[in-house]
């Protein structure tokens, strides 16, 4: 399964912007984003996780839930 972070390097180093349990020696595959297109993609993939996540159709399975 494939997981993305985002991250920064600093130091010569990657550093992931949030927490993840990683195990030690697992490989990543790490793409690089130039600086100038790196927030026209966070900005594209938010509206997209948007569009899946933020909608009134999902709600139904919400109320399935709490009963």
């Amino acid at each position: 399964m494939l997981r993305t972070f985002w991250g920064t390097v600093r130091q010569g180093k990657i550093e992931l912007l949030d927490s993840a349990e990683l195990v030690e020696g697992t490989q990543v595959l790490v793409t690089l984003i130039a600086n100038d297109e790196a927030e026209f993609w966070r900005q594209t993939s938010q509206v997209s996780l948007n569009a899946v996540w933020d909608n009134a159709e999902d709600d139904i399975y919400a109320e399935l839930l709490k009963k």
